[in-house]
């Protein structure tokens, strides 16, 4: 596939020919052109996932497949309010800028000037121009400036500085039962005028964003930040490459506490080949691009409920395990080298430590303090 800005007059060369652009200005799309070699293409607009995978890159792109996950699970929808931070490339800048369209607006944060200057070129080509909707930061994840209202979009200024006249109709209107409307903030179920919108009950002048997505090395280090910029009910995700990242945010979500459980996956993507009776998979498949992880925010104030399922023994051993409290009666294992003593091994049936009898008759040395090593044993 060849990915080409048509001009007239010009010429494509590829290895199997030249392609005249004037033979496709003008076509409807899904025309057939044959090239200077006798070579027949099909010339088609490309799509979204075509265009970022030819994209000028400074930083990896987050691939078609895990940006589909994203777009689906962390709910991006018309009209949101998104804050991104690390939008290397700019390839999910353009799925969630053409998620959130026009009403919405999104927020994205680059810490390297170079990959967001490529960022925003890479968006401007693909709509054309700039989006209005989009607010593009050099520099590290601030929730302080992502919130400032003076530095929004025209789209998120509107929703923030509403009609005098209909701000007060909304907060004066009944509620269902007839008495004063006391439904709190982003409540669950319609609004006071029996709306029900995806973003729920947002009162007048919060400009906190309904989603947060962290592509970044280290997002375990921003998850305060992110829940102080979304709100209550929100969700952030974050994608990591790693094993290590994935098991250090899920853990570093936990412990704050402003978040319920988080959920982590990996996604596999396999063609397959279909010809005939020949029905098989591919041999080539995308396999591991990265993690993906997310979680909603709780309402302010309100603490997550414990973890019902219980840990793996020895999922969350002490970091030192030498350090661990000394229980006579524990499982141990005799090691070779300088560490020599017993190594306690949780709360497995106990039995006595084994060491080399010292009679010759299991290889043993005399010695019966001796430590046993792996010909020994």
């Amino acid at each position: 596939m060849h990915q080409i800005v048509l001009q007239e007059n010009g010429t494509f060369h590829t290895h199997r020919g030249a392609l005249s652009h004037d033979d496709l200005i003008g076509q409807p799309e899904g025309s057939v052109v044959t090239a200077s070699s006798g070579t027949v293409y099909v010339a088609l607009r490309p799509l979204l996932a075509d265009y970022t995978l030819a994209m000028k890159r400074g930083a990896t792109i987050v691939y078609p497949k895990d940006a589909a996950q994203i777009l689906a699970y962390a709910d991006i929808f018309p009209g949101a309010r998104v804050l991104e931070a690390g939008a290397g490339s700019g390839a999910l800048s353009c799925w969630l800028l053409r998620a959130v369209g026009p009403e919405g607006e999104l927020v994205s944060f680059e810490a390297r000037p170079d990959f967001a200057e490529i960022a925003r070129e890479n968006v401007r080509k693909y709509f054309g121009e700039v989006p209005a909707w989009w607010r593009l930061i050099p520099s590290e994840l601030s929730a302080r400036v992502a919130l400032d209202p003076s530095r929004g979009t025209g789209a998120v200024y509107s929703r923030l500085h509403p009609d005098s006249e209909e701000a007060d109709e909304t907060q004066n209107a009944p509620s269902a039962g007839g008495g004063p409307d006391t439904m709190a903030p982003f409540a669950i179920g319609p609004d006071a005028g029996g709306h029900r919108g995806v973003r729920g009950v947002v009162p007048p002048g919060d400009n906190r964003f309904d989603r947060v997505v962290l592509d970044m090395l280290a997002p375990w280090e921003n998850v305060a930040g992110a829940a102080r910029a979304l709100i209550p009910g929100g969700l952030i995700c974050c994608y990591v490459a790693t094993t290590t990242q994935l098991s250090r945010v899920v853990e570093e979500l936990r412990a704050h506490g402003g978040f319920f459980e988080p959920a982590p996956w990996e996604t596999l993507h396999r063609g397959w080949h279909v010809d005939g009776l020949a029905v098989r998979p591919d041999h080539r498949m995308i396999a591991h691009t990265g993690f993906l992880v997310t979680a909603r925010r709780l309402a302010d104030g309100v603490t997550a409920p414990a973890r019902r399922r219980r840990p793996a023994k020895g999922a969350h051993a002490p970091a030192d395990p030498m350090l661990a409290p000394a229980d006579p009666m524990a499982k141990t294992a005799i090691v070779s080298g300088p560490l020599e003593q017993g190594i306690p091994r949780g709360d497995d049936p106990p039995y006595p430590p084994h060491v080399a009898s010292g009679d010759g008759a299991s290889g043993g040395t005399g010695d019966p303090g001796a430590p046993v090593t792996d010909d020994q044993a």
